[in-house]
């Protein structure tokens, strides 16, 4: 069967052996009825648990708008028009409204870059700023000892709209909802004391309820407020196909109900061989971004198998100690025990890397220089099908293979069925999702 796979903006075509095929987890077949700007539309005239945003704000009222970076595939150009048409009729002036991206720790944004997520509208309409982690207001601290320390501009709005997309998240549970808070808008020793919890074991994809990320990232922003959310849920094509908009809690949730129906995959056993990809841009800008992808790899390889992870990564790695970690260790596992004396964030991402290292190989298709992968205990390739073809001579000729096209997106779900026989041949391994 042949593939193509996100990478950059482009793509890269692999074929495997049907006989070694055993499951491609693809998007569950979920009927859209409105798509685009259309389920947006639909989703303000019909919040979740708030009342419209134009019957909240008020004319002269200070609004920061908080949406997400380059990073994120998060379409706010589709998003904003009708969310700027909500607030003109309630009066709102714009030179009252701040667009606020949230850089968490990311690196600073172009006016070009900025233009091109917005739109040559809001662009040019209300002011938009990259947040400054430097100018914060502090609230306090969660009752995990979380600092709360967020982007004055946010801070001192009499109103705070939250957008977003939702995708599952490998400690958070899923992205979306309060995240714009924290840490889309706080600063770099609020999101080390938020993301120190992902060690622990309930801090996992697809879990909300008990997750100590996600209580302490929904505590903090209950301390700052957020009046109202718009958030979105992207298919494999990055077209909208759900919309919730209202409270920040209530809204959130909806979607990511949803995004279960969508892109929750049970299996019924591990692979030999998974080839994963982020999907391309904007998604695998970076290493520390496809990451992600890996992340959700993890839970459908058998423990000494491959992944193979595709991702252009042409930005280089994406985070500075992010980059020293995966650079300087002596080894894999000594970032294991490194996280657990000595939390840092962009270090916690590197340990989220050895951790899956522990009980796989990760060949790693990107743009990178190959002595560079090789440093950080990864194998290099610059296309997905001598990587593939590589593997199978590890493995063996007979080895089960999953393709992950979406691998951000869809969560490989371990099946441990209830008297399903598994009668179907290699393909058996695909439960019913």
């Amino acid at each position: 069967m042949e593939f193509e796979l996100g990478f950059g903006t482009g793509t890269q075509k692999l074929t495997v052996p049907d006989e070694n095929l055993i499951c491609v987890l693809l998007p569950n077949p979920v009927k859209h009825t409105l798509t685009g700007v259309e389920e947006v539309a639909r989703a303000l005239k019909n919040p979740i648990g708030t009342k419209r945003l134009k019957q909240i704000v008020r004319p002269g009222e200070k609004i920061a708008i908080i949406t997400s970076d380059i990073t994120r595939p998060l379409p706010s150009y589709k998003i904003l028009p009708l969310l700027l048409d909500e607030l003109d009729d309630a009066g709102v002036s714009p030179k009252d409204v701040t667009l606020v991206f949230a850089l968490g720790s990311h690196r600073k944004q172009t006016a070009e870059e900025q233009k091109k997520l917005v739109g040559e509208r809001t662009f040019s309409e209300i002011t938009c700023i990259d947040g400054d982690d430097g100018d914060c207001v502090h609230y306090g601290s969660t009752s995990r000892g979380t600092p709360v320390d967020i982007v004055r501009v946010v801070a001192e709005a009499d109103r705070r709209i939250c957008l977003g997309n939702i995708e599952y998240h490998y400690f958070a549970g899923y992205s979306g909802g309060a995240k714009a808070i924290m840490p889309g808008v706080s600063t770099r020793a609020a999101i080390q004391s938020n993301h120190s919890r992902m060690v622990e074991a309930a801090a996992s994809a697809g879990r909300l309820e008990g997750n100590p990320v996600r209580e302490d990232i929904e505590e903090a922003a209950a301390m700052v407020g957020v009046d109202f959310i718009v958030n979105v849920v992207l298919d494999e094509h990055k077209e909208i196909v759900h919309a919730s908009a209202g409270d920040v809690v209530k809204a959130h949730r909806e979607g990511c109900r949803y995004l279960d129906r969508l892109y929750g995959k049970p299996i019924a056993g591990q692979a030999d061989i998974v080839v994963v990809s982020q999907g391309g841009a904007p998604k695998d800008l970076n290493l520390y971004q496809t990451q992600k992808a890996l992340d959700n790899a993890k839970h459908a390889v058998k423990k000494g198998g491959v992944i193979i992870l595709v991702g252009s990564c042409k930005e280089g790695l994406g985070e500075r100690v992010f980059e020293e970690w995966m650079t300087k260790s002596p080894d894999a596992h000594s970032m294991i025990e490194r996280i657990q004396k000595d939390f840092q964030l962009g270090g916690h991402k590197a340990a989220a890397i050895a951790m899956v290292l522990e009980d796989a190989s990760v060949y790693l298709v990107s743009e990178l220089e190959p002595e560079f992968v090789k440093k950080m205990f990864l194998t290099p390739f610059g296309d997905v099908q001598p990587a593939f073809d590589a593997a199978l001579n590890v493995c063996g000729p007979g080895a089960g293979v999953l393709v992950m096209p979406y691998g951000g997106s869809t969560l490989p779900l371990l099946y441990r069925g209830t008297g399903r026989t598994e009668t179907a041949g290699r393909r058996s391994v695909c439960a019913a999702g």
